[in-house]
């Protein structure tokens, strides 16, 4: 009785000390495979913050863990979040860059520890580095569908037109290299030239886009349209133009299809938006991850098509006011 009683405890005792880490339940009930080590640009942007929720509840949702840190468009920080998910051992790393060179060395780093490093949104191109996949927008196809609606928007008089920057990202130099094809196209055609008289930088952001749009307006009084690379630049130049007294005479074509930018688009104050998928990119990201783990070879890079947005669309969303 006393062997089959000691046989019991040391039963027990294995029952509750024998699940090792890989054997622990999530909180939704399902058996832990690991973590995701996620550094986005900045989650001051919507934009990123879908990102990161969407990788979050589709990691939860197939057995991952996410940690999510800001970036805040600082690579120094985020090379030593790099570095932190390296030390914690997590199963992969995400990123989008906040400069896809200067973050060369510590994705050598993640590479030398055996972690796979996946991009989401803006890609790191260089030489040197082990990306296994890239999810991101087509951001070329949308910055030319944002040049198609520039052009239908200003009509047979063209004109001059500004472009509201962020160099340092590359999926916004792929915006404005597809904008550029399209308007220089339009131009060779004959038809009614459309100027690209500066490129301001706007750093992605509201107050940056508003002092950019300004500058732009006092060197060019007769300006008469804006492209702006995200939201924030766009809504930022729109406040612009309201204090000039410009919002008739400037149209402006932003890009990402945040609800603030729709709003905008449904009130007549963006013209357009080519709009992205940010809760597409997390989903694919998870997924990715977990083919890559799973031994798939995956494409260098997996591109989500924009779908141009404009008042009419914004009028039958039923997520706005």
């Amino acid at each position: 009785m006393k062997q089959s009683l000691l046989a019991l405890v040391a039963f027990t005792v294995a029952l509750l000390t024998g699940c090792d880490k890989s054997e622990a339940l999530n909180p939704s009930g399902i058996k832990s495979k690991g973590t995701i080590g996620v550094s986005l640009l900045t989650l001051d942007n919507p934009f990123f913050k879908v990102i990161g929720d969407s990788i979050t509840a589709e990691g939860k949702r197939r057995g991952y863990e996410a940690i999510i840190v800001s970036g805040d468009k600082d690579v120094a920080k985020q090379s030593n979040q790099i570095k932190d998910f390296i030390v914690k051992k997590v199963s992969a790393i995400v990123l989008s860059p906040c400069d896809s060179k200067s973050i060369i060395p510590v994705i050598q780093e993640a590479n030398a520890a055996g972690i796979p490093v996946f991009t989401v949104d803006i890609p790191c191109n260089e030489p040197g580095v082990k990306i296994v996949t890239q999810i991101a927008t087509d951001n070329y196809g949308g910055g030319k569908e944002a040049a198609q609606a520039m052009i239908e928007a200003l009509g047979e008089a063209g004109g001059k037109i500004a472009v509201l920057h962020l160099k340092q990202a590359e999926s916004c130099i792929l915006r404005v290299k597809g904008f550029r094809e399209v308007i220089d196209a339009h131009n060779a055609s004959g038809k009614a030239k459309i100027d690209i008289v500066t490129e301001l930088e706007s750093g992605g952001a509201k107050d940056l886009g508003y002092k950019a749009a300004e500058d732009a307006l006092q060197a060019h009084s007769d300006l008469r349209g804006i492209f702006a690379i995200n939201d924030p630049a766009a809504l930022g130049a729109r406040g612009a133009l309201e204090k000039a007294g410009k919002t008739e005479q400037v149209v402006i074509i932003g890009f990402d299809g945040q609800p603030e930018g729709k709003q905008a688009i449904k009130d007549g104050k963006i013209y357009a938006d080519p709009i992205q998928f940010p809760d597409k990119m997390g989903v694919q990201i998870v997924d990715a991850i977990i083919r890559h783990s799973k031994g798939e070879t995956l494409p260098p890079q997996m591109l989500i098509p924009t779908s141009l947005y404009k008042k009419a669309d914004a009028e039958k969303d039923p997520e706005l006011k």
